[in-house]
């Protein structure tokens, strides 16, 4: 029997690792993990509030308590923490074990010190093989098995080992209490050669025997005694197959692993019925069809966009319908908002027929899906007084006293073209006839959902909807239009919204921005998936009305390089800027109207030029698709923003640690100049010289270090996209360097 108890106690050991000393992002390209499989099973901790041998706190990412599943896309790196010690001056060591839905251990990590006085160890994981396919290519039923919930837990132990190498290391230097020192060194050992669940192998075993007999020959002197115990062949067998006394493991923490692009994507919005549209000649607008369209897919295709959001496209109500601009009367020949869903026609499962008919819209969902498009679909949960619900299930709408049904408000604003529902008479049908209208539109060929004003609705009933919807329908993803309370923003990503439109257009000064990138890239985002758009036809900002081109090239490459996830309003390229008096959206807005356009005017103007660079780059860069490895980096000037994107080498195609530079002027009338700070030891960059970085909007090249001088005018370039390129002889400079 030693310390820690009787053989049957022992047997709960299980092999393990030290934790090692920080290591650059290029010093590998996979996942490290141990060698082979531990066969014991570790101590684990029983029960919420029961401590292991060794204790294990504050796993993050982690919120509510742990009821609700963190949430990463396949293949994306992301960090995991934890707080792993034990008593005294004893050491520990800490591994992250994970696990796919099916329970097989994929890997075990060597964890590693983050803050060693708060006990805090950290590491990068990937759950899943990276993936572009979409739900239509072949192939993608292989993808489907790795979604699903992933689980990790924290393994924590003493590390005998490098506690007795510390302490012997000082005391044969004193030459004090030298031989006890050595003899239970040599016993430590013994007994790792014995251990059965460490994996080692014959030679290994035979190697750490021989070592601790060698260290028991009282006629070498100490240092050379030491000497069998320290070294690069010990050391290698402490790093892939080490002793783990008192091995603990936490309980699983659940990741949910959702498919290729649901938090890594591209939006472009249009509405079919401006798609093609012509002034015919009598001066009256003719409206486009879904023929007409497939202009408005293989604009979105051009600009490097990966997925088309259509409005809804169901029968428009003729009851109150809305005329321009919101007007409440409408003339004979004005086509109505397509959010006051139904007439005689049909409701949320007919299409419109002045776009077309149900095969018309297969047919353009097939040619989305051969340009390697993706097809969102709106869907608001709001009826026309002349929607079939009305006269079939009067029990959903809510009447006055007076008993007529009572029309949308928002006071003073009203909606008095639409009927909301009422979810307190019949909330399972309710939620039955919405489960059958999505499966419907999934079948036709829809991927996504954008959700209108999902916050108006219950919660409950939003996570009872997806939940059935994606148990027939993994891949389908859903877009919450939640312009609200934070904290109901955070239950319907709970409920199952895989991204979320957010505050973003209005966070314009550098102090906003950097607290919301920060939120929306920081811990936050393994639940909440913000989707950045510069303006949707419902927001026109100030800052876009008034700062004209400019403006909006600094919004886009906010949106497309400050979340792994944003969208564009068509006619963003046109600079449709003309913002209605009484209201922060458009004037003649195409929500209420057709619009002709002009698409020739965009090559004079830019931004649809921009637009595809910022989608080059993000298809290019691995760094813009994770909602975890920003850092905001120090700048001199308050107008002028920075910030790095970093994803480590095991984590990219070429194995190479891929690490992005952006620096934005955010006055967009005035030519502004900055220092900006980078911390190279912390992004793994040489700290010793220079480095290359190379724009990828312009193409030119410049050498940084430490701090390091911009000019952005906004007539010239409103901003650098530095890729940091180092050879591998600078990748070798730079290990060293850190090591």
């Amino acid at each position: 029997m030693n310390r820690y108890g009787s053989t049957t106690e022992r047997k709960y050991r299980k092999k393990a690792t030290r934790t090692r000393k920080p290591r650059t992002a290029r010093q590998t390209s996979k996942l490290p993990t141990f060698v082979g499989e531990a066969p014991a099973t570790p101590i684990p901790v029983k029960e919420a509030g029961q401590f292991g041998r060794i204790n294990i706190l504050n796993f993050k990412p982690t919120a509510e308590d742990g009821v609700y599943a963190a949430r990463v896309e396949i293949g994306e790196q992301f960090t995991v923490s934890a707080q792993v010690f034990m008593e005294g001056r004893a050491k520990v060591g800490a591994t992250a074990v994970l696990k796919n839905p099916r329970g097989r251990i994929m890997a075990r990590v060597p964890m590693q010190v983050e803050n060693a006085g708060l006990d805090l160890y950290t590491v990068n994981l990937q759950a899943g093989e990276h993936s572009t396919l979409a739900p239509w290519d072949e192939g993608f039923d292989d993808v489907k098995k790795q979604l699903g919930n992933w689980k990790v837990a924290i393994e924590g132990w003493e590390d005998s080992y490098g506690a007795w190498l510390h302490d012997a290391r000082i005391k044969v230097d004193v030459d004090s209490d030298v031989e006890n020192t050595l003899t239970s060194g040599a016993e430590m050992l013994g007994r790792w050669a014995g251990t059965r669940d460490s994996n080692l192998d014959a030679a290994q075993r035979k190697t750490l025997r021989d070592a601790a007999k060698q260290m028991m020959d009282t006629t070498l002197d100490a240092k050379t005694r030491l000497g069998f115990a320290d070294n690069a062949e010990i050391e290698a067998l402490h790093e892939s197959n080490p002793l783990r006394d008192g091995l603990t493991q936490s309980a699983d923490h659940v990741f949910h692993v959702e498919r290729p692009k649901s938090s890594f994507a591209a939006w472009y919005q249009f509405f079919p019925r401006s798609e093609g549209a012509y002034i015919d000649e009598n001066g009256k607008k003719v409206q486009g069809n879904f023929h007409t369209a497939v202009s408005g897919l293989e604009r979105a295709k051009a600009e490097g966009f990966n997925i088309v959001y259509l409005p809804p496209i169901f029968p428009i109500g003729v009851t109150n319908r809305k005329g321009p601009d919101g007007a409440l009367h409408a003339g004979p020949d004005d086509p109505g908002s397509p959010f006051g869903i139904g007439s005689e026609l049909g409701g949320h499962d007919t299409v419109d027929p002045l776009l077309g008919t149900m095969d018309d819209f297969k047919a353009f969902c097939q040619r989305a899906h051969e340009l390697g498009l993706e097809v969102a679909l709106d869907f608001a949960l709001q009826c026309s007084p002349d929607h079939p619900w009305v006269k079939e299930h009067p029990n959903w709408f809510r009447t006055k006293p007076d008993g007529s049904i009572a029309y949308a408000e928002n006071p003073p604003k009203k909606y008095q073209d639409i009927y909301p529902i009422d979810f307190d008479n019949d909330l399972e049908g309710i939620e039955h006839e919405v489960e059958r209208i999505m499966n419907l539109w999934i079948d036709a060929g829809v991927t996504i959902f954008r959700v209108d004003n999902p916050h108006t609705k219950p919660v409950r009933f939003w996570q009872d909807v997806l939940a059935a919807v994606t148990k027939k329908h993994p891949e389908v993803l859903f877009l919450a239009e939640a312009f609200t309370r934070p904290a109901m923003v955070r239950a319907l990503s709970y409920a199952g919204f895989t991204q979320s439109h957010c505050y973003f257009p209005w966070r314009n000064t550098r102090e906003e921005l950097e607290q919301f990138l920060q939120e929306t890239n920081g811990e936050g985002g393994f639940y909440q998936h913000n989707t950045f758009w510069p303006t949707t036809p419902d927001i026109l900002t100030a800052y876009v009305r008034d700062g004209g081109v400019a403006a909006h090239a600094i919004r886009a490459v906010l949106a497309a390089l400050g979340s792994p996830s944003w969208g564009i309003y068509n006619g963003y390229e046109l600079i449709e800027n003309s913002q209605r008096s009484d209201a922060e959206e458009q004037s003649q807005n195409e929500k209420f109207e057709i619009k002709v356009r002009d698409w020739s005017a965009a090559d004079k103007i830019g931004i649809s030029e921009l637009l595809t660079s910022l989608n080059d780059i993000r298809s290019k860069h691995v760094a813009t698709t994770s909602y975890h490895n920003l850092t905001i980096l120090p700048s001199a000037n308050g107008n002028v923003l920075a910030f790095a994107r970093q994803t480590d080498a095991q984590f990219t195609p070429d194995g190479k640690t891929d690490t992005l530079i952006v620096v934005v002027n955010l006055d967009p009338f005035n030519q502004q100049q900055s220092s900006i700070h980078v911390d190279a030891e912390a992004l793994g960059l040489p700290t010793d010289h220079p480095y290359h970085v190379k724009d990828q909007l312009t193409g030119r090249e410049y050498d940084w270090s430490w701090d390091n001088f911009v000019s952005l005018a906004p007539w010239a370039d409103v901003a650098h996209v530095f890729h940091v390129e180092l050879d591998d002889d600078a990748d070798a400079d730079s290990d060293e360097a850190n090591e």
